[in-house]
């Protein structure tokens, strides 16, 4: 569920807004993005995913996590490097290294 978006961070591209599947963000005045429909989140990742600053945060739970928790807490985060976790992990971003090639087991290599 997305928990974060951190304003720090975001330089108002509206990348999360476009690629979410289920509408939960809009933009407030000054065009940053909030979470208005936190409770339509399908935590599909695509917001963190497509987020060329790690600017978000989605937790790895169907339900919101509690107000208060390490989750909601922006700073907390940060520090432990969640946000944009998910799009390192997979390996989307300048100078990372894809997911799909640090894989264990048969690799295509294109030799025949």
């Amino acid at each position: 569920m997305i928990e974060i978006v951190s304003r720090d961070r975001c330089v108002r591209c509206d990348v999360c807004v476009d690629v979410c599947p289920t509408d939960v963000f809009d933009l407030d005045d000054g065009g940053f993005p909030v979470i208005a429909r936190g409770a339509d989140c399908q935590t599909c990742f695509l917001c963190e995913a497509y987020c060329p600053t790690d600017a978000l945060y989605v937790a790895p739970f169907a339900r919101p996590a509690a107000p208060g928790s390490a989750h909601t807490d922006e700073d907390r985060m940060a520090r432990r490097g969640a946000l944009g976790d998910y799009r390192a992990r997979v390996g989307w971003g300048l100078g990372r290294v894809p997911g799909s090639a640090l894989a264990e087991g048969f690799r295509f290599t294109g030799s025949g």
